[in-house]
């Protein structure tokens, strides 16, 4: 995803205690909640093969530079919560309570964002996925990303005794769990089942 300057800046203020967004950056939270909104219902009505940028653009009411602006590209625009879920993910090991086990921290934000991914009304978005190439190639590459930040965070918190090697190796079950658990008859088992997996190996690792 693009990320600017201000973008930064942005993520930084939101850190600070009280800190409310002002009517810029409102303004463009909601221009690309729009284009998300709009690509999405165009790309289930027409199919995600026959709808270009330019189509959204026009059907949003903006120029073809804005939705760029925005996303990097036509298959962020599927995952346009991809920023969104890496800095959860990173969050759960930084924000967790000092003293608060690392498993359980990362266990409670994957359930989270599986309940987000197998909500009432997703399963028209799972099979556009499923049936486009280019959006599982994207959706994997998302993955490896986030697996990439979870490891750089875990890597860089003192209180974690493991080696780099196996922060990445969690990472990469971690989103695996996620990934796994969005495509389950029952995702609550699956993900119970791979953190079973995650556990012990965690354990092992930290000994």
């Amino acid at each position: 995803m693009i990320e600017s300057e201000q973008g930064r800046e942005q993520e930084g203020r939101e850190g600070e205690a009280g800190w409310q967004p002002g009517r810029r950056e409102r303004k463009k939270a909601a221009t690309r909640q729009k284009i998300a909104d709009t690509a999405l219902r165009l790309f289930l009505e027409h199919g995600y093969d026959a709808v270009g940028i330019r189509d959204v653009a026009a059907e949003a009411d903006v120029a073809v530079t804005t939705v760029f602006s925005h996303f990097a590209g036509k298959e962020a625009l599927v995952f346009e919560r991809d920023q969104d879920f890496e800095q959860r993910l990173t969050r759960a090991v930084t924000d967790r309570a000092p003293h608060e086990p690392l498993v359980p921290a990362l266990r409670r934000e994957v359930e989270a964002l599986v309940r987000h991914c197998t909500a009432e009304g997703t399963a028209p978005v799972r099979r556009m996925i499923e049936g486009s190439a280019a959006l599982r190639e994207y959706e994997e590459s998302m993955g490896l990303r986030h697996a990439e930040a979870l490891a750089a965070a875990m890597t860089a918190d003192p209180r974690l005794p493991a080696t780099a090697t196996a922060c990445r190796a969690t990472a990469r079950f971690v989103i695996d769990a996620y990934a796994l658990a969005c495509g389950a008859a029952d995702p609550q088992a699956a993900v119970d089942e791979v953190f079973r997996m995650i556990e012990a190996a965690w354990e092992a690792a930290a000994r």
